[in-house]
């Protein structure tokens, strides 16, 4: 999944000059919480409603004054993303700067934006949970062909795999999380017990 898988376009934009009070009721018209900054239409900065909040709080040493120039509490310059990047490249940005959105850029080009709400979303599509289906969770040694054994083993049950996330597990194993085409979950949890297949959810007991 890329970021033009999720991002939302045509953004809106306020320009440098605008104020304080006029940015905060279009983020209130358009139901956002950021907006990316352009002069001339090329992008500046980024501007969030936490910012607005905190440059006109009472609690500021200089609180500004709602008619004052949204450049001056924007950040900048921003930090965007490409509309090929993967949306894990863009959730690890986010992550490690600690910010909230990421405008895309396609050259020079403003096309898009991605928050954090749009990475909950992909996390949602990746996960398949919105799709009829049942949640196993198996444990497997990291070694080549573990993972085509279990997916033979649940294709020879006519058990569809709807989706698939991984992670490193302690031990050299990892951990594998399936949405399955089937509710029955306990029985094919306990077959793939049966043929040594280590499996986490569903648990046999709650502790």
């Amino acid at each position: 999944m890329l970021v033009r898988d999720i991002m939302k376009s045509p953004v809106v934009v306020a320009e440098c000059d605008a104020t304080l009070a006029s940015t905060y009721s279009l983020m209130r018209e358009h139901g956002i919480r950021h907006v990316p900054v352009v002069r001339q239409g090329k992008l500046v900065g980024v501007v969030t409603d936490r910012d607005l909040r905190l440059a006109t709080s009472a609690l500021s040493t200089k609180p500004f004054s709602p008619k004052a120039r949204i450049e001056k509490v924007m950040s900048q310059p921003a930090q965007t993303a490409d509309p090929l990047d993967p949306v894990e490249e863009a959730a690890r940005t986010m992550r490690q700067l600690k910010i909230g959105c990421l405008p895309v850029m396609s050259g020079a080009d403003l096309v898009g934006i991605v928050t954090g709400l749009d990475l909950l979303d992909a996390l949602l599509r990746l996960t398949g949970v919105s799709m009829p289906s049942g949640r196993l969770e198996v444990g497997l040694p990291d070694h080549p062909g573990e993972l085509a054994r279990l997916a033979a083993f649940l294709a020879a049950k006519q058990v569809n795999i709807r989706s698939i996330l991984s992670h490193a597990d302690a031990d050299d194993r990892i951990r594998l999380v399936l949405r399955v085409g089937t509710i029955e979950l306990k029985v094919i949890a306990q077959e793939l017990r049966t043929q040594g297949f280590e499996v986490l959810w569903p648990a046999l007991s709650p502790w």
